[in-house]
């Protein structure tokens, strides 16, 4: 196993099993990689003052994209559409070399994926995904 597929990595993975589809969730989207054709579909609840309340989650995509997912539907919940956007947006900065690690709980696991530009579009994914659903613009690309 390389260091791009550690431990952490597979644990966040696996831990998308904790994030079951919630087919009554108010807010839905599905997104689709087109590089490396990972897909998500994601079902967001939020409360009266639009913060997410809970994440569902189905994932077909490589370990660093399950784990990005485990890591939004884990620290999304009490976070606002902004946070969500600040967060997405410090990643693709990251991974275009301009700045530091996201802001974002446990996103240092993934830094190892941040030389391998083919994964970038897996691990932005969760977040392209969950913005489209909080939106209500559609189906990401």
């Amino acid at each position: 196993m390389s260091a791009l597929y550690n431990r952490d990595i597979l644990s966040l993975a696996v831990a998308t099993a904790e994030y079951p589809p919630i087919p009554a969730a108010r807010h839905h989207a599905s997104a689709r990689a087109p590089l490396c054709g990972s897909a998500i579909i994601v079902d967001i609840d939020s409360d009266a003052d639009g913060r997410v309340a809970r994440v569902g989650l189905h994932v077909e995509a490589c370990a660093l994209g399950q784990a990005s997912a485990a890591l939004l539907a884990r620290h999304a919940p009490g976070r606002a559409i902004v946070d969500l956007r600040t967060a997405r947006d410090g990643i693709a900065a990251w991974f275009a070399g301009e700045g530091d690690c996201p802001d974002w709980p446990g996103f240092d696991l993934l830094a190892p994926a941040r030389d391998y530009p083919a994964r970038h579009g897996a691990i932005l994914l969760p977040f392209d995904a969950a913005l489209v659903a909080l939106e209500g613009v559609g189906a990401a690309a």
